[in-house]
Parts: C-alpha cells; structure tokens; sequence
C-alpha cells in the first residue's frame, strides 16, 4: 500500500514547525499507525534524515503515551464503534494513495517540545493538587472492612480508567481538561475512601486546570467522543456539584 504522510516537524519548543510530506510505498494493512512511523523512520535514517520523535510506552492501548491528530481527530476516529488509541489504530483503516495528516496535540497546556511529542505534565500538576487520598501508613486494611454500593463501585471504577492520553484536551475546541480533572475527581467521590477530602479535593484540581493553561469547559462533548476509554460526560457533571458544594461550605470538609 502506498501513502503519503504529511507531519508535522518541529525542532524545540522554541523554533517554529511545519508540515512536511513523506512517501511510503510499502506499507502493509496489518501494520499498526506507530508501526508505519517505525518504518517511516527507518527510511529516514537510512538517507541520514533526522527520525520523527513520537511518544509511545505499552503499544497496547494502557498508557496513552501514544497521543497524535490524525486527520484532524485525535488518537484517529477509525477504530468502530469504539474509540482508540493511536497504536492500536491498524492501517488497514486507510486505502492505497491515502494522504495522511499526523499533528500534536494542540493545546496551549502542551507546549510541542519535538516533531510529535509534547509536555503533558499539566497532567501531574492537577493529580499532585488532589488526586490522592490521605491514609495512615502501616498494613493494609482488609479489602471488605470499607464496604462501597456496588453503583458508586462501578461509577468510581469506570472513571479510573481514566489514561491521561489528553485527546479531550486536543479534541475540545477551548482546550480544556475538564474530562481529565473530572474523571480523577469522580474517581474519588465515589468511594468511602475520598471523603474526608472531597470538597478540598474538587477546589484543588479545578484551580490547579485553570493555573496551567488549559480551556473552560462548554460541554460540547467532543472530549468523550475521542476518549478511548470512554469516559462519560456524566463525569463533569460530578465535578460541577461537588464543586458547587465546596463553594458554598467555605470550611473544606466532607458532608
């Protein structure tokens, strides 16, 4: 199969990028998206052209390191019914003498540092406001001594599938990352374990998303249709009430 790629190169975060266009002539449908940039990169190496840096970690759809804008939608909206991620994105989803656009994420809370790569650790910065709970160190208590509803169990479980990839980020038109915050704060809430700290907790990450940068959330929903775990919508509403409750408690303590 032959295509062409159009990708974006960009040398540091302090040099201005472009897109540039490459030919492959020999890539198979069974090859994954990451896969043909491997082979991109081979090319590129063996007429000593500097390779394209992309991220990537597990190449099996846990991390999310794998982050790019694939024709325009982030991770590749190919994959159906369910969203992925960009290496379990298989290219017998494009046809021969397809033209192919591979950008970063684009939002001004990941700044580019290389080609395809960005910083995302706007990320660590919201998890390390709140996304943790407060234990005492010693043995670990008996797993049935917190009992939870098996509906908040299942609300929590489903939210810390969260990845981090940020493609609700590059997906939502104002850059935020409130299905991010949210999915960590929903997280929590729902468990025995998150109260003592919830309301601190929500103030925390919320003012922590606005510190780096990131958009207002306007619920157009773009965020959950690229999700490759699908995180719910539902998630921000969870955010909003508990940030509501915080705001007008003023004393930071759980209900």
């Amino acid at each position: 199969m032959k295509i062409t790629l159009k990708i974006w190169r960009q040398a540091n975060k302090n040099t201005a990028g472009s897109m540039h266009s490459y030919q492959l002539d020999d890539v198979s449908e069974e090859m994954s998206f990451l896969e043909m940039l491997d082979l991109l990169n081979e090319h590129l190496t063996a007429t000593d052209e500097e390779p394209i840096a992309f991220d990537y970690d597990c190449r099996e759809g846990i991390c999310g390191m794998c982050g790019i804008v694939i024709n325009g939608s982030p991770h590749g909206r190919y994959e159906s019914p369910v969203p992925t991620t960009t290496c379990q994105l298989h290219m017998r989803n494009f046809h021969d003498g397809d033209v192919i656009e591979v950008e970063p994420w684009r939002a001004g809370a990941f700044p580019v540092v290389k080609d395809l790569v960005v910083d995302r650790s706007a990320f660590d910065r919201i998890i390390q406001a709140g996304g943790f709970i407060s234990v005492n160190t010693g043995a670990a208590p008996e797993a049935h001594s917190t009992p939870a509803p098996k509906r908040l169990a299942d609300r929590a479980f489903d939210a810390a599938t969260c990845i981090g990839c940020g493609a609700c980020v590059a997906a939502c038109p104002n850059g935020s990352g409130m299905l991010f915050t949210s999915a960590k704060i929903t997280h929590l809430a729902n468990l025995p374990q998150g109260q003592p700290e919830r309301h601190r907790r929500v103030k925390a990450m919320v003012a922590a998303h606005d510190e780096n940068g990131f958009g207002g959330c306007q619920n157009i929903g773009e965020c959950a249709a690229v999700c490759p775990k699908e995180i719910p919508l539902e998630s921000i509403a969870q955010l909003n009430r508990d940030l509501i409750v915080s705001l007008f408690r003023g004393d930071g303590k759980a209900e």
